[in-house]
């Protein structure tokens, strides 16, 4: 289990470096370029406009999420740690926190829409992003 704590600004450039090389890889199928492009605008707007929850240890910070309200705005984490359950525990605790949550996950990212449905979310509907020319799925989660 990882220390789920709130993210303080000192902590927004560690974050914005594992949300670009997560990105990077889930997001195959969008050129690099996009994210890099992006990368001070998630760091100075996105990161600071948003409630953003951490996981670490003693070591590292290896996760974030980020809600506005009741959407989930980000969730990465560091590459070399997916798949150890922190994206488990840092959605859950976004799930004690709000009654409902909401997101969009690209239809190409296979896995994240796996996850999402493995933790209750179901697709509401479907959306183009215009500026990554992909289709997304809005998903939906709401506490029973």
């Amino acid at each position: 289990m990882y220390k789920i704590r709130k993210a303080s600004a000192h902590d927004f450039g560690v974050l914005t470096e594992i949300w670009l090389a997560a990105s990077i890889k889930a997001h195959h199928f969008i050129p690099a370029d996009y994210w890099q492009s992006n990368s001070s605008r998630m760091q100075d707007t996105y990161l600071p406009m948003s409630e953003v929850y951490l996981a670490e240890d003693i070591h590292n910070i290896y996760g974030f999420i980020a809600l506005l309200d009741h959407t989930v705005a980000a969730i990465f984490v560091s590459p070399e740690y997916q798949v150890k359950g922190i994206g488990r525990q840092l959605i859950q605790y976004a799930q004690q926190i709000r009654n409902r949550l909401q997101l969009n996950v690209y239809q190409d990212n296979k896995n994240s829409v796996k996850f999402y449905q493995a933790h209750g979310f179901r697709i509401l509907n479907e959306s183009l992003d215009t500026a990554a020319h992909s289709k997304e799925y809005v998903m939906v989660w709401e506490k029973s």
